[in-house]
């Protein structure tokens, strides 16, 4: 077996020059990419499945092939692990983390995974997702708790907990992952990642959905580099017919921002909860970190927050989300020709389900306006800020089982726990604002601590241009997770 030595010295980007140079063969890269899998999954359970199949065929183009790949193609030869949530792979099972979902493949590829394939990306495998992307823990009943890498026991986060245990590990320099409440902030935060979610509309569901949660979800990646974050949204953003929403026009590629010196940037920052919860003096300290490193970067920043009413907000969302939910429920059922038989879903899933059913249509349609009045008050902020910082999380990551919802359990006491774990991811997920978790702080039991950037609608440039000179000025990639060794 001929395997990379420094592997995980390099970034997406860095893999491919090498191997578009000659320098590393496909193969080379496979066997690694799979040696690692081997080594580190069985202590990590984050990837579900290989594509073998996908990878013999890429390794018999490249031996028709001459050395060197089109620039068009910044990836070629790379793999990708997708999420199991929402994304589809012809001829692969997506089980969006659910025995009720699982065993059909899907007869098409979602446009996303066409964008990423014309890229040169080999789709090599799923990963990890809790049952529907409702938890903010990976610990599917279906497949079993997934483990952070910095520490056996620690979740990841959710819902992309998978893709971002993967990527800590050093199985992949990214993942495809998804976020709706969070769910790529999340993961990064408690993995030592950056993870940007993007503008409402920069990312297509196409054609499975036109939207995710009435645009409160899109997808993206986790990564270990910004620049790999920027150039993989370069390929895959972009409006598709009949998407449901358009986001602005991007001026130059986001590669290019990354290298590019921001002006003065007007940053706010807070260390108190939408709520009024405690947050956890290492999440205090990490946002704190951060804003001395963006003053000394020349940025002016100010402690400042929206004013907003965080309890309603989360209750409008979670009618959206409840609604959604029990259509995705329905149209399974219609697709199986029978419901749920007992152990298929999970109790969290079961729970909101319940509270869908007693939703009518006047409430769903009160509850997105709701949404759509917030989101406009909330505009006024971004004019008068360019960034808005933030804890990722008001408490560091957590061990298995504290942010799970079990049977028995009351949905009050659960959302109040998830209130004080996650104050702020939602609100970006809102109003469809770009933003991202930045890895710039380790607590003293060396977990990662990350910090929350959020932007102005369509102004991922600006998140960019902030996490190129912070990702200079305290750099994090070298830094390696104890069961990634």
């Amino acid at each position: 077996m001929a395997l990379i030595d420094d592997y995980e010295e390099h970034d997406g980007l860095a893999l491919a020059e090498l191997l578009r140079t000659g320098q590393v063969c496909q193969k080379e890269l496979f066997e690694t990419f799979l040696h690692r899998f081997e080594e580190r999954n069985p202590r990590l359970n984050a990837v579900i499945e290989i594509f073998e199949e996908e990878m013999a065929e890429a390794l018999s183009r490249e031996s028709r092939q001459h050395p060197g790949s089109p620039v068009s193609q910044p990836f070629a030869g790379l793999p990708m692990l997708m999420k199991d949530l929402n994304v589809f792979v012809k001829g692969r099972v997506t089980s969006h983390g659910s025995a009720f979902f699982d065993g059909t493949p899907a007869a098409f590829d979602s446009v996303l995974t066409q964008r990423y394939r014309e890229a040169g990306l080999v789709i090599a495998g799923r990963t990890t997702s809790p049952e529907c992307g409702l938890s903010a823990t990976t610990e599917s009943k279906l497949y079993g708790a997934t483990h952070n890498p910095w520490q056996q026991g620690i979740s990841p986060g959710g819902s992309s907990g998978g893709a971002a245990a993967a990527v800590a590990s050093g199985i992949v320099p990214f993942a495809h992952a998804s976020d709706g409440g969070g769910s790529i902030r999340i993961p990064a935060s408690a993995c030592g990642l950056f993870g940007l979610k993007p503008t409402r509309g920069r990312i297509p569901y196409a054609p499975a959905l036109g939207e995710g949660w009435n645009g409160m979800a899109t997808m993206h990646v986790v990564t270990r580099s910004v620049r790999d974050s920027a150039a993989l949204l370069d390929i895959s953003h972009g409006y598709v017919a009949g998407d449901p929403y358009a986001a602005p026009h991007v001026g130059r590629p986001f590669l290019e921002e990354v290298t590019t010196e921001p002006r003065c940037l007007r940053i706010a920052f807070t260390t108190r909860s939408p709520l009024g919860l405690d947050l956890h003096p290492d999440c205090v300290a990490a946002v704190e970190h951060a804003a001395k490193l963006c003053a000394q970067l020349g940025h002016e920043i100010k402690e400042a927050m929206p004013v907003y009413d965080h309890a309603l907000m989360s209750q409008h969302s979670s009618v959206v989300i409840q609604s959604h939910l029990l259509a995705t429920l329905r149209a399974r059922e219609q697709e199986l020709g029978r419901a749920a038989r007992d152990g298929e879903l999970e109790a969290i899933t079961l729970d909101m389900l319940e509270g869908a059913k007693a939703l009518s249509a006047v409430d769903y349609a009160e509850s997105q306006r709701a949404i759509h009045r917030i989101s406009r008050e909330l505009s006024s902020f971004w004019n008068e800020y360019d960034l808005y910082l933030t804890p990722t999380l008001g408490l560091p990551p957590l061990p298995h089982g504290e942010a799970l919802f079990k049977a028995g359990d009351r949905i009050e006491d659960y959302g109040l726990k998830m209130a004080t774990y996650t104050p702020f991811a939602s609100l970006a997920n809102v109003t469809g604002q770009p933003s991202m978790s930045v890895p710039l702080f380790w607590n003293q039991d060396d977990l990662p601590i990350g910090s929350c950037f959020t932007g102005a609608f369509g102004d991922e440039a600006s998140l960019f241009q902030l996490a190129g000179q912070l990702e200079e000025q305290s750099p994090w990639f070298d830094r390696r997770p104890t069961l990634a060794v």
